[in-house]
């Protein structure tokens, strides 16, 4: 058994370093640490390789958007865009009503398109589930870039259902780490929850 570990982590070592990478992202993003985005963009080109050889199409997609969001995500936070000024540190805040049901809506969209696409032009053999993913972690992102405080509520589901996918795909490397976001997940909430309510 001790000589398969070797083995193991010789044929599985992007998967392993995309982990470890990633959970560095997790606990900068709850820490609030700007750095957050040079290690997401990093897991993001791993996990591209990791999905596309996975045959989780939308997800490797996803990775694309990931790279893009965080570029935007530290140039927002860098220099303080939606603050009043529009300088000093980003703040969290409250999803409102409006932007809620904007953001919801532009998920329910993307879920069914990336689906469609899904279904239609790849041999995904969990088109909806995965688009489901993709889209929810599309909008989370974009709410982790603008500190909104709900942005982990979302995490929490989305990373619930890719537990699921991955067990079932045998990429327990990526399951463990999907254990983890959940559970830092909630630590992220009640963090940025306290922050909040210093503001």
């Amino acid at each position: 058994m001790m000589n398969k570990i070797p083995e193991w982590l010789a044929g599985n070592w992007i998967e392993v370093l995309a982990v470890l990478i990633s959970l560095t992202y997790i606990i900068l993003s709850v820490r609030q640490i700007i750095w957050l985005w040079l290690f997401g963009l990093i897991s993001a080109v791993l996990y591209s390789w990791i999905y596309y050889d996975s045959g989780f199409y939308a997800g490797m997609s996803l990775q694309g958007y990931y790279i893009f969001i965080s570029i935007y995500g530290w140039i927002i936070w860098s220099r303080g865009k939606g603050t009043q000024s529009g300088a000093g540190e980003l703040r969290v805040r409250h999803l409102n009503y409006k932007m809620g049901s904007i953001l919801g809506s532009v998920w329910l969209i993307l879920w069914l398109v990336i689906a469609i696409i899904l279904n239609r032009w790849t041999d995904s053999t969990i088109p909806v589930w995965d688009a489901l993913t993709t889209a929810g972690g599309i909008v989370a992102t974009w709410m982790l870039a603008r500190k909104i405080l709900e942005t982990w509520v979302l995490w929490i589901f989305v990373d619930s259902v890719s537990v699921v996918l991955y067990v079932w795909k045998g990429l327990y490397p990526t399951t463990i780490l999907f254990l983890v976001y959940i559970i830092m997940a909630i630590v992220g909430y009640r963090e940025w929850k306290r922050t909040l309510a210093r503001t």
